[in-house]
């Protein structure tokens, strides 16, 4: 062990399953399932510390039939846990909200229903997913909503399900579609940059209307969408790593799920392959991958990174909201050309987009399917029981 140490996460994201029933364009996890003998079960996760946020997550968490028993142990270790899902196994949700009544729900909706259908790859996803808020809504689940992941097809759409989710009082999460060993794709690229960028706009000047102060710091986490979108760098700096990281279906930890292997990938080390947390989070080759974050060339903004750093330097967003605030109230228009580059002594390299050696490697493993689901699973995951 390195004789410094790095302080625990705050928050940690659990990617329990990369098994799926959903057949979604942007995001190729369904075509690279995980072998569900291989995945991390409740006891392989008692190893970990307490945080301050958990995000359970996917590929489908839902189709794990042991997932309270995974939030059973992280509700002892993190009083705030949110469960990343398509909303398709209603009944399965709502018997999970009936047992742990202060979990929170964010149900992946991508447009209106038809939009949504087209590009979650399943008709009736729409229907299902708003069953599935609606029914928490009347059981008293309070931390619920939509997360839509925006790309060059449904930027309206993400418009009008902000109306609909402030009109139903649910939670409204955004994200722009990415590329990464995550998702398994490489051609996630937003074309139509102005008509997206203008939609944002719209998205952020509503925000700020509202009076709501969570909803004002939404407002600057869209603006650091534009600024992805327009590959500015970061707002904020990246410290995955270091504020939080991801765990694996088979136990991997990794600073985040945006690497892609042409920049650079590799673990920080695995759960099963640790006698304590600590001696994994402090490991040579944990301190090594957090070097790589700190000169790391993509300019990811993404939630489970971004919202880390806006809490720890929260002066900066403060400031960008006091100042559009008063120009909300004015009648004024946000401004989004000019986006605030917060100096906290970040690596200039990082977030520089610069290209590296290794571009030859994700198109030589683009396509490698290590293993395939029987049909009969397959069958048994678009079951809701």
């Amino acid at each position: 062990m390195e004789s410094t140490t790095t302080p625990y996460p705050t928050d940690v994201s659990i990617i329990t399953t990369y098994r799926c029933q959903m057949r979604c364009k942007m995001c190729d996890i369904w075509e690279n399932p995980t072998n569900k003998k291989e995945e991390i079960t409740a006891k392989d996760l008692e190893i970990l510390p307490n945080f301050k946020f958990v995000n359970i997550t996917g590929g489908e968490p839902f189709v794990r039939n042991d997932l309270d028993e995974i939030v059973e142990v992280m509700s002892r270790k993190s009083e705030r846990i949110v469960i990343s899902t398509s909303g398709w196994h209603v009944n399965k949700i709502h018997k999970l909200a009936e047992k742990f009544p202060n979990i929170g729900i964010r149900v992946s909706i991508e447009g209106l229903s038809q939009k949504n259908d087209e590009l979650r790859g399943r008709e009736s996803s729409f229907d299902r997913g708003l069953k599935t808020l609606l029914g928490l809504q009347e059981m008293g689940v309070k931390d619920i909503g939509f997360g839509c992941t925006v790309s060059n097809k449904n930027s309206e759409d993400m418009l009008w399900l902000y109306r609909l989710s402030k009109s139903m009082g649910f939670e409204f999460a955004t994200a722009a579609f990415h590329n990464s060993y995550y998702f398994h794709k490489n051609d996630n690229f937003i074309d139509n940059k102005d008509e997206v960028i203008n939609n944002f706009h719209s998205l952020i000047e509503s925000l700020m209307k509202e009076n709501s102060p969570k909803s004002w710091f939404r407002a600057f986490f869209n603006l650091g969408l534009i600024n992805y979108i327009r590959d500015g760098k970061r707002m904020l700096p990246c410290e995955a790593g270091s504020a939080n990281f991801f765990i694996e279906p088979n136990g991997d930890v990794f600073p985040c799920n945006g690497l892609e292997e042409r920049y650079w990938k590799e673990s920080m080390g695995n759960i099963h392959e640790c006698e304590t947390f600590e001696s994994l989070w402090n490991s040579k080759q944990a301190n090594r991958v957090r070097d790589l974050v700190q000169t790391c060339p993509k300019n990811c903004w993404m939630v489970g990174t971004a919202a880390p750093v806006m809490k720890k330097y929260i002066k900066h967003p403060i400031k960008w909201v006091v100042k559009n605030k008063i120009k909300s109230l004015l009648g004024r228009p946000i401004c989004i050309d000019k986006i605030p580059k917060c100096d906290v002594g970040q690596d200039p390299m990082q977030g520089d987009l610069r290209i590296t050696n290794n571009e030859h490697i994700q198109s030589e493993n683009k396509g490698t399917i290590q293993y395939v689901l029987p049909d009969e699973e397959i069958a048994q995951m678009l079951k809701d029981n």
